[in-house]
Order: structure tokens, then sequence, then C-alpha cells
């Protein structure tokens, strides 16, 4: 058994062909056109549904706040980017004596081991943020450690693990955090009462059910490689660091004792600058990291990120005080809306949904990467820069994406049952998103908008195909397809919901003037899509493995 095998991972040998460079042709000098009349008009029309003349504006005013720029209100109506944004004045204190305490330890050595100073700052953080509700934190994650250690590699692991997981998801679900209340008696309300700052704690508890799946995974499978011996397992302890970052995590730790111990285990799954919502870490990563430091680490870099951090927050707020489309979708305030206002309505909330994602996880992707922990880029790309829905999924989550690929998918015979396993996949991430109907609906749609894609992709390939002049014309035909359908299904799941998008699309299907406007989308789209091919070819020139994604 090699390290690769556990898991094993996906490789492909395939002949890459560079092709000339499009930008300065006539074809790509006619879309440059077009962008210009088209990306303005594309903002000009949400902006004036958000003005105050508009009709439908008392139906949204309620769901306005006031606002900071240019004496206009602000669109906070959505819940779970407004409860980050109310707590940014709280964290980044937070942020700053964490780091300084964990540099200052690195420095002075007030404790010598750092992953135990890391552990003790995170206890305390635990407490600060959830309180009382730390006791039920901290026992449910012994629970799952007790099962991955007592059952080691045996086959209980993966199945007892799986199932004590997912039946959490439930149970924390329906019990709303189990109240001491109500489990032991009215006179513990005043424990309840000791909330954290984050009182809710079942709510991201989502996000510890994957490091703790993680956890026994890694400890099953370096149990499997040190107890069969067909594994020359890297030994940590002699100054042989990873070779890179796939080694990190493919490579099992070598004390099976002392690296995989319980507290490791906690200092991992408590890591304050990802413990609320990632980004996501698999264990051997994180524990090499303490080991060996990641060189891709650098402070210009750490200051360069947090520079665009500071931008995309500043872009995120000028997008949310002229640009009013959570509120409208929200009280269905679309009366009298065109096809083309409707359509815009539904696309601008797809793309604030992506910023509200991008900035929390880049904030906290911030704060690890100046504590000296390499996670990876959950946001990839640009939301509108995405053309085909598996590659879609690569680049969106990024490091959950890495993770059902190493924990699901693979396991399930990744590839080889690929359009069977994937109805597995999504289900797990709906339930795991939220119990919710609608975010089944929006899993299984995904399914179903991947069919198309992979049964036209295994029979019309670039490789038989690709040398053809009308390939990539055709292709863009598709990729048109593929865009409508990923912004029907994540409106289903994210926006408006089932009857919201029922109704959008009545209004685009249901005239001949909203035919003729999905003619004009199309258009635009395929111009879009010859662009976002062109930026493939681009980092495909110059050797940037995103062009896969």
């Amino acid at each position: 058994m090699k390290v690769d095998d556990l898991p094993p991972t996906i490789k492909t040998k395939e002949k890459i062909t560079i092709k000339p460079s499009r930008w300065h042709t006539k074809e790509f000098y006619f879309y440059y056109v077009c962008f210009c009349i088209v990306v303005p008009y594309m903002f000009y029309v949400p902006y004036k549904l958000s003005t105050k003349t508009h009709p439908n504006y008392p139906k949204y005013a309620d769901l306005l706040s006031e606002g900071w720029i240019f004496g206009r209100q602000v669109d906070d109506s959505d819940a779970q980017y407004s409860q980050f944004r109310e707590h940014i004045p709280k964290i980044i204190p937070l942020l700053v004596i964490h780091i300084l305490l964990n540099a200052a330890n690195k420095r002075c050595h007030f404790i010598k081991s750092h992953i135990r100073f890391s552990l003790l700052t995170s206890l305390v953080v635990l407490v600060i943020f959830h309180g009382s509700s730390s006791l039920k934190y901290l026992f449910i994650i012994s629970i799952s450690y007790t099962i991955g250690r007592r059952t080691r590699g045996t086959k209980w692991n993966p199945i007892l693990t799986w199932l004590f997981n997912l039946a959490i998801l439930f149970l924390n679900e329906h019990y709303s955090g189990y109240r001491f209340a109500d489990m032991f008696g009215s006179w513990l309300e005043p424990v309840d009462a000791f909330e954290g700052v984050q009182g809710r704690w079942h709510v991201l508890f989502n996000f510890a059910m994957l490091r703790l799946v993680s956890f026994n995974m890694d400890y099953y499978w370096a149990c499997n490689a040190q107890e069969k011996q067909e594994l020359v397992v890297k030994d940590h302890t002699e100054n042989q660091p990873p070779l890179n970052d796939k080694d990190r995590i493919v490579t099992p730790l070598k004390d099976l004792d002392k690296d995989y111990g319980y507290l490791n285990f906690l200092a991992y799954i408590l890591y304050t600058p990802l413990l609320l919502c990632g980004p996501i870490i698999t264990y051997n990563d994180f524990i090499s990291q303490f080991k060996y430091p990641s060189k891709n680490i650098t402070k210009r870099y750490v200051i360069t990120y947090a520079i665009r951090l500071v931008i995309v927050i500043l872009i995120m707020e000028l997008t949310l005080h002229y640009l009013y489309v959570v509120a409208i979708s929200k009280s269905r305030a679309w009366d009298g809306a065109s096809p083309l206002e409707m359509s815009m309505i539904g696309y601008f909330n797809l793309v604030i949904i992506w910023m509200k994602l991008l900035i929390p996880w880049r904030f906290f992707r911030f704060w690890s990467l100046a504590d000296g922990i390499w996670v990876e880029e959950n946001m990839v790309r640009c939301m509108s820069n995405n053309f085909s829905a598996q590659r879609f999924w690569k680049s969106w989550h990024r490091t959950f994406n890495r993770w059902i690929t190493r924990y699901i998918y693979i396991p399930l015979g990744g590839t080889k049952y690929m359009t069977y396993n994937m109805w597995i996949v999504f289900t797990f991430v709906a339930l795991w998103h939220d119990i919710e109907l609608r975010l089944l609906a929006w899993g299984w749609l995904i399914c179903l908008f991947l069919l198309p894609e992979i049964i036209a992709s295994s029979l019309f390939s670039e490789r038989k195909f690709g040398d053809k002049p009308y390939y990539r014309f055709v292709c863009g035909l598709g990729a048109v397809a593929n865009i409508l359908m990923m912004m029907i299904a994540n409106l289903v799941g994210f926006a408006v919901g089932l009857d919201g998008v029922k109704e959008m699309l009545t209004k685009i299907f249901g005239t001949a003037h909203g035919l003729s406007f999905l003619a004009s989308v199309t258009i635009c789209l395929f111009i879009a899509v010859q662009i976002m091919f062109e930026i493939r070819e681009t980092e495909k020139r110059r050797g940037d493995p995103k062009w896969k994604m």
C-alpha cells in the first residue's frame, strides 16, 4: 500500500494543449465593447429598483437600516451577514490579542509546547464565544474522540464515526442546543443565561463535525498503515519535513499515541481562528504544521491578504448601500418588474451570497495565516467567472470540497461511480448546511443539472474534438445552459426558495417579452463564457493550476 492510497487520490495523465492568445483578435475586441455596455447597465437596473422614488420601495423600506455612506440606507436584512457585520468590532480586538499572545509564546516560551499554549488560548476563547455551552461542546467532541480511539483501525471506526456525527447534526437542530434547564431542571436557568458572544453554538457546530470526522478517519488510516506494515511512514521526529501540502494531508503521523492524543485533538477541534466557520483543514495537516511551519506564509503575503480583505469588505458595503436586492427578494417587492429586473434581482442576490461567505472565510483565514497556520482559500474564483457545474464546486467553498473528496467521494468509489455517489454527496451537503426541504431540493437539483454536463463531456471531449474550429462555440452554448441551471439551483437553496424561483421563471418564460429577453441573456452569457474560456487558456499558458477550476 502506498501513501497516496490512504485514502487513494485521483490521478490523471492528460496531454495539455497550449493555444495562442485571442485577447487581441477582432472577435474579442467586439466582446470588450459589449462588456462596456452591458455590465454597467446590469448595475443600473437594481440601483434604479433601490431608489426611494420607485413604487415598490415602501414594501421593503422597513428592512433597511441606517447607513454610513453618503446618507444612503443599508440593506442589512441578511441575518447571516448582519450578525458577522455586527460582531466584527468585537472580534478584531480578540484577533489582535490572540495573535500577539501566541507570537509572544513562540518567542519567550511561556509554555514550551506551542500547540499546548494554542490549546490554552482556544479553551479561553471557547468560553468567551459559547459560555456555559462550552461544557456541551467539550462533551460531544470527547465522545467522538473516544469512538475513534477505541475502534482504531477496525471497520467500526468509520461506521460509528459517521453514525454519531450525523446523529449529532439532527439532535443539535431538534433540541436547539440542549438547554441545561430542560435537561436537569429550572434551577439551572442562570447557567443557560451565560451564553457567551455566540449563544447559538449548535448552529456553527457543523464545522466542528467536519473536524471530528477528519480526526477519526485520519487516525483510522494511520492505524491501518502501521498495523499492516505495508507503508513506510515519514518519521516527523527525524527532521524530515513534508515535501508539499498534499504530503501533509495524506501522510499519517508517526506516533499513534502522542500525535493522535487527546490534547492534540482538542487543539485541532478548538483552534480559535477556524473554530466558528473554517476554512477547513485536515487533522494530519494541522498537526504537521505545528511540527514544520508552512513555507507558504510570508509577511508580505499576509499583509497583501489583509489589504484584499479590507477592499472586499468595502465593496460589500457599497453593494449593500446601493443595491437593496436582498430586502426586495425577502419582501417579494417585485410587482410590475420586467424579466430583466427580475433576473437582476436574482443575479445580485447570488453575488451578495458569494460575498457574504467570502468575507468571513477570508477574515478567519487571515487570522489563521497571521497565527502561522496555512489553510487554503475557500473562494478561489469570483462567482461570475464560472461556466462548469463540476468546476464550480471545486472553487466554491474549496476546503469543504476537498474534505468531501477525501472523506466521502473517494471512499465511495470516486470517478468510477460518480453518477451514483454524487447523489449521496449532495444529499449530505444539503443536510450539513441545514435540515430543510429547500436545501434538499437544491442538492438534488445540482445533481440533476450535473448530469447533462457529465454526459456531454464524455461524448464530446476536448481530446476528441478540441482541434475542431466549432468546438469552442458548441462548448459555449453548453456553458450558457450550465450557468442558467446553476443560478436556478442556488436561488432555490440560498435566496428566494422554490416559490420565488417559480415566480421569476413565470415572468421570464410566460410572455413573449420574457422569451426575447432570454434570447438576449443567452447572447450576453455566451460572450461572457468566451472570455472565461480565454482566462483559463491564459492560466494554462502561465502554468497556473487554477485553469482546471
